[in-house]
């Protein structure tokens, strides 16, 4: 606004001064990059003061101490507030939630009630879950699996994946994640990486440790992943399962039984024929298989437009035909994947070939893929609503 003139006649320009309420708009804008809720409804604000030159001290609540996200809130608190009218600068103060105050949050975040519970597999669960399987190591299961998840969360779905493969779990590299995860009272708050938010066995044990469990170990790891971790309001949630039927496949089952299969498989027959088997356990486990992938589809020939079948042809087709016999329902090859070396290059560099080189060969079927899984509608369709049938007489 335009002031008084001055003592020679010019003309001064009187900045309103900033408002503890426009301040506390402006914050209402900055997210928990962990929790990716505002900070002023977790209760992470403790003071907004506001001197009479216009710089603004804002004191911010840490989850725990040692936050690894410490400068990215005061980053963003300072930006946020920089932008109020007759803000001259920003001072943020960082502090550290009291045990009550982690308690009341972690309560607050699951819904008002501190009970360790699969919030994927409660009836009204609007998640698609999406359990990533084969029969044997070695298709690219993995590799599949972290390029869906980028590729969903490029077109802005909210996207979560568990590194269920305990063993050989791979899927932080494949995805670039070098983060931690931060424990906040019993809850822990997934690090995440091109929009999808990740856990794994290997971000809690040191190097390349091995993790030598027996069944009751794993289930119980994969109980955490799915109950202790905020996850938040997913649309799409992948599991990374390991090769074969074991314990972890037959866990998933019991944890989150809505949960659908998507089986991946090479052309060859050999390792068709395993797939087939490791799709099957959904007879026993009630489960619905959603479609197969065939990676390792084909080589284009670098000299001409052909395609070299290096691993045979076929394989996908018969998985699928096998798994529509054997559960009686339509099983469809959801694509096939080709060779391509720019997505094992984007695995070992963190990097998905879906956003970088989109519109190679590889890339472009596996974002198909992805647009058809993430495509469907959430919703309660076709989901259990717990009624019983009473007979009236």
């Amino acid at each position: 606004m335009t002031g008084l003139s001055g003592a020679h006649g010019e003309r001064r320009t009187i900045v309103p001064m900033a408002t503890e309420d426009a301040v506390r708009e402006a914050l209402a804008t900055v997210n928990d990059p962990e929790i990716n809720r505002p900070i002023t409804e977790l209760g992470m604000v403790k003071s907004v003061q506001i001197s009479a030159d216009g710089v603004v001290a804002v004191a911010v609540y840490l989850t725990v101490s040692g936050c690894p996200m410490r400068d990215t809130i005061t980053q963003r608190v300072t930006e946020a507030v920089s932008r109020v009218e007759g803000v001259t600068g920003v001072d943020v103060e960082l502090d550290v939630m009291s045990d009550e105050q982690r308690r009341e949050l972690a309560t607050a975040l699951k819904g008002g009630t501190a009970e360790r519970e699969v919030p994927f597999a409660k009836p009204g669960s609007l998640t698609r879950v999406y359990a990533v399987a084969s029969g044997k190591g070695g298709v690219g299961k993995s590799s599949v699996t972290v390029n869906l998840a980028a590729a969903m969360a490029a077109d802005g779905l909210k996207v979560g994946v568990v590194d269920a493969d305990i063993y050989g779990h791979s899927v932080p590299r494949m995805l670039g994640v070098d983060g931690r995860p931060t424990q906040v009272e019993n809850m822990i708050m997934p690090p995440s990486a091109h929009g999808v938010k990740v856990i794994s066995i290997g971000m809690f044990t040191p190097g390349n440790a091995p993790v030598v469990w027996r069944g009751p170990m794993l289930h119980r790891a994969l109980q955490q992943f799915l109950a202790d971790v905020y996850w938040g309001d997913l649309d799409v949630l992948l599991l990374d399962l390991p090769p074969g039927t074991g314990d972890i496949a037959i866990s998933v089952a019991q944890l989150v039984p809505n949960a659908e299969i998507l089986v991946v498989t090479t052309p060859q027959q050999a390792a068709a024929e395993v797939a087939e088997r490791a799709g099957s356990i959904a007879v026993q486990t009630h489960q619905k298989i959603v479609g197969v992938v065939e990676n390792m589809s084909g080589l284009p020939c670098p000299h001409c437009d052909e395609m070299v079948d290096v691993f045979g042809t076929g394989g996908g087709q018969s998985v699928a035909d096998g798994l529509t016999r054997t559960t009686g329902a339509t099983v469809p090859v959801l694509g096939s994947i080709p060779i391509d070396v720019r997505l094992r290059e984007g695995g070992d560099e963190g990097k998905p070939v879906v956003l970088t080189d989109p519109d190679s060969p590889a890339g472009s079927a596996l974002r198909a893929i992805a647009g058809k899984l993430g495509g469907r509608q959430r919703g309660l369709s076709g989901m259990s609503l717990g009624i019983t049938p009473r007979n009236k007489f």
